[in-house]
């Protein structure tokens, strides 16, 4: 989020890329779902083996350019739907014999530099943040919500300290003029009295009207299930996340469906043949200190997979259960 507004072109650096290859060795054929296109950076270089066809989806409409160019070159092999993770099972797979299904959950540098869509504190004008095919935007959120709401979503979206403090003021504020980007960014500026020189003050914020706005949590966690449905044996399920929240529901959601015991002390009559993948690597792959330098804003990136031990389209999961507490902030939008 540390980006600037720029009219000049910015290279696409897709992240932990060469991890992500050696794992779902795309050299053997198969057929992949690319749940993150974005500009195409895990898609491209998937296509490059000739037994290869990647499905593909994003629910940014602006991806849909360089998805007909692809579709162009690749002709029986590339496909694309704009959609939302939650809308994977849109998707007619029933004759698919999917090998992989990757998220990346970054946002490329060009969506943050489209002024349009309002990502970066650097913005300005009307708050936005809708990265496609949503119900409301961060306008409505910031000038409507009540003060509670807007401290929870802060808190636990964004993990913002002084929530509270914010907030009161961005209520005073809203009673004199409907707040645009900069007024965000001025009031978070002089209500934070513990200045955090690594990262920008505003960072915190607006991450949190990021996954609120998108229902970042909800999406994640119905796409995680419905992808680890239409995996066959043996298929991959692969993610890519940048922050602490989603990093803990992917985290959660993999270890719980691969332990050889109940679950947890939410679903305890869960037993040992519920367990559906195996879990390869406990930790984390991160990106190399070459990978940084070249892309710094991969430093926060880790990636995570499982593969899919039995064939089976039904399983039970208690992740909804786990991360109800984030899933309800999402209802406040009910209001909106």
């Amino acid at each position: 989020m540390k980006a600037t507004i720029s009219s000049e072109p910015v290279k696409h650096f897709p992240v932990l890329l060469k991890e992500l290859i050696s794992i779902i060795s795309p050299q053997y054929g198969g057929t992949f779902i690319d749940c993150t296109f974005g500009q195409a950076g895990y898609t491209n270089k998937i296509l490059e083996f000739p037994d290869t066809k990647v499905i593909a989806l994003d629910r940014d409409k602006q991806c849909e350019n360089k998805a007909k160019l692809l579709s162009k070159k690749f002709d029986e092999r590339f496909f694309f739907k704009n959609l939302r993770f939650s809308q994977l099972s849109n998707l007619k797979l029933k004759n698919e014999n999917i090998k992989t299904v990757i998220f990346d959950l970054g946002y490329s540098l060009n969506q943050i530099k489209d002024k349009k869509k309002g990502l970066s504190f650097n913005s300005t004008g009307k708050l936005n943040m809708q990265m496609g095919l949503n119900d409301f935007s961060a306008h409505e959120v910031i000038n409507k919500l009540a003060k509670d709401e807007l401290v929870k979503i802060f808190k636990f979206y964004g993990e913002e300290k002084e929530s509270k403090k914010i907030v009161k003021n961005i209520i005073l504020e809203r009673k004199k003029k409907f707040l645009e980007t900069q007024d965000l960014v001025r009031i978070i500026n002089y209500s934070k009295k513990n200045k955090n020189f690594r990262i920008n003050n505003s960072t915190k914020v607006f991450q949190a009207l990021r996954i609120f706005v998108n229902k970042e949590i909800s999406e994640l966690i119905n796409g995680l299930i419905i992808a680890s449905k239409v995996l066959k044996k043996n298929g991959i399920l692969a993610v890519v996340t940048f922050h602490s929240i989603e990093d803990k529901i992917v985290k959660y959601f993999f270890k719980s469906l691969s332990e050889k015991k109940g679950v947890s002390r939410y679903m305890p009559e869960i037993n040992t043949d519920s367990t559906i993948f195996e879990l390869k690597k406990k930790k984390p792959i991160l990106p190399s200190k070459e990978e940084i330098l070249k892309n710094p804003p991969s430093r926060t990136a880790k990636l995570r997979y499982v593969i899919k031990k039995i064939d089976t389209y039904e399983f039970k999961t208690d992740v909804k259960d786990k991360f109800k507490d984030l899933l309800d902030i999402e209802n406040f939008s009910k209001k909106l």
